[in-house]
Protein backbone atom coordinates (compact mmCIF):
# COMPACT_ATOMS: atom_id res chain seq x y z
CA UNK A 1 0.00 0.00 0.00
CA UNK A 2 2.60 2.69 0.96
CA UNK A 3 4.38 1.87 -2.66
CA UNK A 4 1.10 2.58 -4.05
CA UNK A 5 0.57 5.73 -2.67
CA UNK A 6 4.22 6.66 -3.43
CA UNK A 7 3.72 6.42 -6.67
CA UNK A 8 0.28 8.10 -6.94
CA UNK A 9 1.83 10.97 -5.08
CA UNK A 10 5.01 11.03 -7.75
CA UNK A 11 2.52 10.70 -10.46
CA UNK A 12 0.43 13.87 -9.32
CA UNK A 13 3.96 16.18 -8.96
CA UNK A 14 4.25 15.01 -12.19
CA UNK A 15 1.40 16.14 -13.69
CA UNK A 16 1.44 19.22 -11.40
CA UNK A 17 4.71 20.00 -12.69
CA UNK A 18 3.67 19.51 -16.02
CA UNK A 19 1.16 21.71 -16.21
CA UNK A 20 2.91 24.72 -14.55
CA UNK A 21 5.67 24.54 -16.93
CA UNK A 22 3.10 24.51 -20.20
CA UNK A 23 3.90 27.41 -22.65
CA UNK A 24 1.51 29.30 -24.71
CA UNK A 25 2.40 28.89 -28.27
CA UNK A 26 1.49 31.77 -30.88
CA UNK A 27 0.98 30.80 -33.93
CA UNK A 28 2.77 33.67 -36.50
CA UNK A 29 -0.22 33.24 -39.41
CA UNK A 30 0.66 35.06 -42.56
CA UNK A 31 -0.28 38.82 -42.58
CA UNK A 32 1.04 40.24 -45.76
CA UNK A 33 -1.65 42.94 -46.40
CA UNK A 34 -1.90 45.98 -48.64
CA UNK A 35 -1.78 43.66 -51.73
CA UNK A 36 -3.65 45.20 -55.12
CA UNK A 37 -6.42 42.35 -56.01
CA UNK A 38 -7.69 42.56 -59.22
CA UNK A 39 -11.22 41.28 -59.96
CA UNK A 40 -12.43 41.47 -63.77
CA UNK A 41 -14.77 40.14 -65.81
CA UNK A 42 -15.82 40.18 -69.67
CA UNK A 43 -19.11 38.57 -70.09
CA UNK A 44 -20.93 38.20 -73.51
CA UNK A 45 -24.36 39.73 -72.64
CA UNK A 46 -25.06 43.46 -72.75
CA UNK A 47 -23.19 45.58 -70.08
CA UNK A 48 -21.63 46.83 -68.03
CA UNK A 49 -18.23 45.50 -67.70
CA UNK A 50 -17.18 45.56 -64.51
CA UNK A 51 -13.19 45.40 -63.08
CA UNK A 52 -13.05 46.59 -59.15
CA UNK A 53 -9.79 47.37 -57.43
CA UNK A 54 -9.21 46.59 -53.86
CA UNK A 55 -6.31 45.48 -51.34
CA UNK A 56 -6.29 43.10 -49.17
CA UNK A 57 -6.59 42.93 -45.26
CA UNK A 58 -5.25 41.10 -42.21
CA UNK A 59 -6.43 37.02 -42.18
CA UNK A 60 -7.73 38.16 -38.76
CA UNK A 61 -10.33 41.23 -39.80
CA UNK A 62 -13.76 41.61 -41.40
CA UNK A 63 -13.65 40.84 -45.43
CA UNK A 64 -13.95 44.78 -46.05
CA UNK A 65 -11.60 45.11 -48.61
CA UNK A 66 -10.61 49.56 -49.07
CA UNK A 67 -11.37 50.55 -52.61
CA UNK A 68 -8.61 51.30 -54.94
CA UNK A 69 -9.36 54.68 -56.47
CA UNK A 70 -7.81 56.76 -58.97
CA UNK A 71 -6.53 53.96 -61.53
CA UNK A 72 -6.68 53.85 -65.43
CA UNK A 73 -8.29 50.63 -66.72
CA UNK A 74 -8.13 50.00 -70.36
CA UNK A 75 -9.35 46.51 -71.96
CA UNK A 76 -8.17 46.11 -75.50
CA UNK A 77 -9.59 43.42 -78.03
CA UNK A 78 -7.67 41.13 -81.08
CA UNK A 79 -8.49 43.97 -83.49
CA UNK A 80 -6.40 46.62 -81.05
CA UNK A 81 -9.73 48.35 -79.92
CA UNK A 82 -9.58 50.13 -76.81
CA UNK A 83 -12.57 50.55 -74.41
CA UNK A 84 -11.52 52.96 -71.14
CA UNK A 85 -13.49 52.11 -68.10
CA UNK A 86 -14.96 54.43 -66.38
CA UNK A 87 -14.64 54.19 -62.15
CA UNK A 88 -17.71 54.68 -59.66
CA UNK A 89 -18.59 53.74 -57.27
CA UNK A 90 -15.25 54.16 -55.68
CA UNK A 91 -12.88 50.75 -56.90
CA UNK A 92 -15.58 50.02 -59.23
CA UNK A 93 -14.51 50.39 -63.11
CA UNK A 94 -17.16 49.49 -65.45
CA UNK A 95 -17.92 50.32 -69.01
CA UNK A 96 -22.06 50.32 -69.97
CA UNK A 97 -21.79 50.11 -73.55
CA UNK A 98 -19.27 47.00 -74.58
CA UNK A 99 -20.33 43.40 -75.02
CA UNK A 100 -17.65 40.70 -75.35
CA UNK A 101 -17.85 38.13 -78.33
CA UNK A 102 -16.93 34.83 -77.89
CA UNK A 103 -13.92 33.45 -79.70
CA UNK A 104 -12.11 36.92 -79.31
CA UNK A 105 -9.29 37.77 -77.27
CA UNK A 106 -9.18 40.64 -74.89
CA UNK A 107 -5.97 42.41 -72.94
CA UNK A 108 -6.75 43.76 -69.51
CA UNK A 109 -4.44 47.00 -68.74
CA UNK A 110 -4.90 48.04 -65.18
CA UNK A 111 -2.44 51.70 -63.96
CA UNK A 112 -2.49 52.49 -60.41
CA UNK A 113 0.37 53.78 -57.91
CA UNK A 114 2.58 53.82 -60.78
CA UNK A 115 2.53 50.75 -61.68
CA UNK A 116 1.27 48.72 -64.88
CA UNK A 117 -0.80 45.39 -64.74
CA UNK A 118 -1.82 42.97 -67.48
CA UNK A 119 -3.55 40.15 -68.03
CA UNK A 120 -5.19 38.12 -71.42
CA UNK A 121 -8.08 36.12 -71.52
CA UNK A 122 -9.66 34.50 -74.28
CA UNK A 123 -13.25 33.98 -74.39
CA UNK A 124 -14.40 30.50 -75.25
CA UNK A 125 -17.42 29.04 -77.48
CA UNK A 126 -20.92 29.24 -75.94
CA UNK A 127 -22.04 25.86 -74.23
CA UNK A 128 -25.72 25.29 -73.57
CA UNK A 129 -26.33 24.48 -70.12
CA UNK A 130 -29.74 22.24 -70.89
CA UNK A 131 -31.21 21.51 -67.49
CA UNK A 132 -31.29 21.40 -64.07
CA UNK A 133 -32.45 18.29 -61.72
CA UNK A 134 -33.27 17.39 -58.23
CA UNK A 135 -32.48 14.25 -55.68
CA UNK A 136 -33.28 13.73 -52.99
CA UNK A 137 -29.61 14.67 -50.49
CA UNK A 138 -28.22 11.21 -49.38
CA UNK A 139 -26.16 12.72 -46.27
CA UNK A 140 -29.94 14.23 -44.56
CA UNK A 141 -32.57 11.46 -45.19
CA UNK A 142 -35.74 12.62 -44.49
CA UNK A 143 -35.78 16.39 -44.38
CA UNK A 144 -36.38 16.52 -47.77
CA UNK A 145 -33.47 18.48 -48.76
CA UNK A 146 -31.97 18.33 -52.20
CA UNK A 147 -29.57 18.23 -54.33
CA UNK A 148 -28.67 20.05 -57.89
CA UNK A 149 -27.42 18.45 -60.83
CA UNK A 150 -27.16 19.99 -64.31
CA UNK A 151 -27.01 18.57 -67.75
CA UNK A 152 -24.99 19.79 -71.04
CA UNK A 153 -23.42 18.41 -74.07
CA UNK A 154 -19.77 19.15 -73.96
CA UNK A 155 -18.70 19.43 -77.66
CA UNK A 156 -16.43 16.92 -78.76
CA UNK A 157 -12.30 17.57 -80.00
CA UNK A 158 -12.26 20.50 -78.39
CA UNK A 159 -11.03 21.61 -74.48
CA UNK A 160 -13.21 23.22 -72.35
CA UNK A 161 -13.52 24.19 -68.62
CA UNK A 162 -16.45 25.09 -66.39
CA UNK A 163 -17.64 27.14 -63.48
CA UNK A 164 -20.84 27.29 -62.02
CA UNK A 165 -22.06 29.81 -59.30
CA UNK A 166 -25.28 28.75 -57.34
CA UNK A 167 -27.95 31.26 -55.83
CA UNK A 168 -30.19 30.20 -53.09
CA UNK A 169 -33.08 32.57 -52.49
CA UNK A 170 -30.79 35.56 -54.30
CA UNK A 171 -27.86 34.60 -51.38
CA UNK A 172 -24.65 33.42 -53.16
CA UNK A 173 -23.67 29.79 -52.06
CA UNK A 174 -19.81 30.44 -51.33
CA UNK A 175 -18.66 27.27 -52.64
CA UNK A 176 -16.88 26.73 -55.45
CA UNK A 177 -17.75 24.81 -58.86
CA UNK A 178 -15.00 24.71 -61.48
CA UNK A 179 -14.89 21.13 -64.17
CA UNK A 180 -13.10 20.27 -67.17
CA UNK A 181 -13.91 18.02 -69.87
CA UNK A 182 -10.86 15.97 -69.71
CA UNK A 183 -12.94 12.81 -69.17
CA UNK A 184 -16.13 13.71 -70.43
CA UNK A 185 -15.24 15.24 -73.56
CA UNK A 186 -18.00 14.77 -76.52
CA UNK A 187 -20.01 13.60 -73.70
CA UNK A 188 -23.71 14.00 -72.12
CA UNK A 189 -22.74 15.74 -69.08
CA UNK A 190 -24.44 15.59 -65.59
CA UNK A 191 -22.83 17.01 -62.26
CA UNK A 192 -24.14 17.08 -59.17
CA UNK A 193 -23.40 20.50 -57.12
CA UNK A 194 -22.98 18.76 -53.89
CA UNK A 195 -22.38 21.87 -50.83
CA UNK A 196 -22.96 22.28 -47.33
CA UNK A 197 -23.18 26.06 -47.42
CA UNK A 198 -27.08 26.51 -47.71
CA UNK A 199 -29.82 23.24 -47.61
CA UNK A 200 -31.98 23.71 -50.39
CA UNK A 201 -35.04 22.52 -50.02
CA UNK A 202 -38.86 22.20 -52.26
CA UNK A 203 -39.79 25.99 -52.34
CA UNK A 204 -36.68 27.79 -52.42
CA UNK A 205 -35.63 29.75 -55.86
CA UNK A 206 -32.60 28.91 -57.17
CA UNK A 207 -30.92 30.28 -59.61
CA UNK A 208 -27.26 28.70 -61.99
CA UNK A 209 -25.05 30.75 -63.90
CA UNK A 210 -22.81 28.65 -66.06
CA UNK A 211 -19.49 30.08 -67.14
CA UNK A 212 -17.93 28.64 -69.59
CA UNK A 213 -13.45 29.69 -69.01
CA UNK A 214 -10.47 29.97 -70.32
CA UNK A 215 -7.94 27.58 -68.69
CA UNK A 216 -5.79 29.66 -66.94
CA UNK A 217 -9.47 30.98 -65.40
CA UNK A 218 -10.27 27.58 -64.74
CA UNK A 219 -6.58 27.00 -62.79
CA UNK A 220 -7.45 29.85 -60.67
CA UNK A 221 -11.12 28.66 -59.86
CA UNK A 222 -10.01 24.82 -59.61
CA UNK A 223 -7.05 25.52 -57.16
CA UNK A 224 -10.04 27.66 -54.83
CA UNK A 225 -11.96 24.71 -54.94
CA UNK A 226 -9.20 21.83 -53.86
CA UNK A 227 -8.13 24.33 -51.35
CA UNK A 228 -11.78 24.94 -49.99
CA UNK A 229 -12.62 20.95 -49.94
CA UNK A 230 -9.47 20.22 -48.50
CA UNK A 231 -9.41 23.13 -45.42
CA UNK A 232 -9.64 22.65 -42.14
CA UNK A 233 -7.97 19.99 -41.36
CA UNK A 234 -7.03 18.83 -44.96
CA UNK A 235 -3.86 18.07 -46.94
CA UNK A 236 -3.48 21.52 -48.68
CA UNK A 237 -2.69 24.37 -47.30
CA UNK A 238 -4.06 27.81 -48.13
CA UNK A 239 -2.16 29.96 -50.31
CA UNK A 240 -2.80 32.17 -53.39
CA UNK A 241 -4.32 30.61 -56.50
CA UNK A 242 -2.18 30.92 -59.57
CA UNK A 243 -3.29 34.33 -61.25
CA UNK A 244 -3.28 35.37 -65.03
CA UNK A 245 -2.06 38.98 -64.35
CA UNK A 246 1.48 39.97 -64.77
CA UNK A 247 3.25 41.28 -62.73
CA UNK A 248 1.91 38.78 -59.96
CA UNK A 249 -0.81 39.94 -57.54
CA UNK A 250 -4.01 38.69 -56.44
CA UNK A 251 -7.32 38.15 -58.67
CA UNK A 252 -8.02 37.34 -62.09
CA UNK A 253 -9.23 38.34 -65.45
CA UNK A 254 -11.80 36.47 -66.97
CA UNK A 255 -13.49 36.80 -70.47
CA UNK A 256 -16.20 33.81 -70.58
CA UNK A 257 -20.03 33.46 -71.52
CA UNK A 258 -22.26 32.92 -69.41
CA UNK A 259 -26.10 32.30 -68.94
CA UNK A 260 -28.38 31.77 -66.15
CA UNK A 261 -31.62 29.42 -65.28
CA UNK A 262 -34.03 30.61 -62.60
CA UNK A 263 -36.42 28.19 -61.15
CA UNK A 264 -38.76 26.63 -57.97
CA UNK A 265 -37.15 23.95 -56.30
CA UNK A 266 -40.25 20.92 -56.56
Amino acid sequence: MKRINIICIITVLLLFITASCTKVIDLKLGDKTGELVIEANIVNTDGPQVVQLSRNVPFTSTNTYPAVSGATVVITDDENTDVVLDEGPAGFYSAAQFTGTPGKTYHLSVTTDGKVYKATSTMPRPVTLDSVSTTDSQFNKGKNQKVLTVHFSDPPNIANQYRFILYVNSVQVKTIFAFDDDFSDGRNVNIDLFENDIDIFPGDVVSIEMECIDKPVYTYWFTQQQQQANNPGGGVAPSNPPTNITPTTLGYFSAHTTQRLTFVVR
